[in-house]
């Protein structure tokens, strides 16, 4: 009997195309959390009224700006499921590379915030053995999501070994 060997190589697959959107939505909020309560303090009290209102112009120029990293990140964010494992590309300056062999997962879950249900997407969490934390599929489309969660329990179940 042969063995297949898990190796570290390039996955294959883009993220859907709403990622990039969802992202983008994600990135404002965050900014706004920033921005609103100093702009309106900014305008509510004049005696602080540059104080508040520079940072909130600065934070809102580098939000506006960071509005284009997410046509980046979609270019670089990668995964891929095979029958031995599931492969992961992340990072912009610093890339993280995981490969999760099948005999390694412990839980996989399908996860859906309410911004990421308004854009039809969904998150595959994989549960490793492993310290370095759960595998997470972000921004699959939401059908695609439910099939692979259901391929990898399948994967899972086959695969000899106690996930430990």
């Amino acid at each position: 009997m042969t063995s297949v060997r898990t190796t570290l190589r390039p996955p294959r697959h883009q993220f859907d195309a709403r990622v990039k959107p969802w992202w983008r939505a994600q990135l404002a909020l965050s900014y706004g959390v920033i921005v609103v309560p100093l702009a309106v303090l900014g305008l509510l009290i004049a005696p602080a009224r540059w104080w508040l209102l520079g940072p909130a112009i600065l934070f809102a120029v580098i939000g506006l700006a960071s509005m284009a990293l997410p046509a980046w990140w979609h270019r670089v964010h990668r995964w891929e499921v095979t029958d031995t494992a599931v492969y992961t590309l992340t990072g912009y300056f610093w890339r993280t590379w995981r490969v999760a062999p099948m005999s390694r997962i412990q839980t996989v879950d399908t996860t859906q915030g309410p911004l990421q249900r308004s854009f039809g997407l969904s998150t595959v969490v994989v549960t490793t053995a492993s310290s370095a934390g759960a595998v997470k599929l972000e921004g699959l489309e939401q059908a695609q999501a439910e099939e692979l969660a259901a391929r990898l329990t399948e994967l899972t179940d086959a695969t000899p070994g106690d996930a430990t």
